[in-house]
């Protein structure tokens, strides 16, 4: 393996993160993230950014709040 450099590390981040690289690309970039503390930063925000994302997106509004939302919704509907 060789190290990737840090342009392509954080270039392919993302979908790196998300498992969409090839195997030798996988390890490339692990290899760089192992041995470059700022990569390796950039790596960890990237990271913990997609998991907030992500738990965000499970959660669901109360059902007041819904209730609230689709009432407006419905008055704007009407008003026009």
């Amino acid at each position: 393996m060789t190290d990737c450099g840090c342009d392509k590390a954080r270039r392919d981040l993302e979908e790196y993160l998300r498992h969409e690289v090839c195997k030798t690309e996988h390890a490339d970039i692990t290899e760089h993230l192992e041995n470059c503390a700022a990569c390796q930063q950039e790596a960890l925000v990237a990271k913990t950014l997609t998991d907030v994302v992500a738990r965000a997106c499970k959660e669901t509004a109360p059902e007041q709040l819904r209730d609230q939302v689709l009432a407006r919704l419905r008055e704007a509907q009407a008003a026009h």
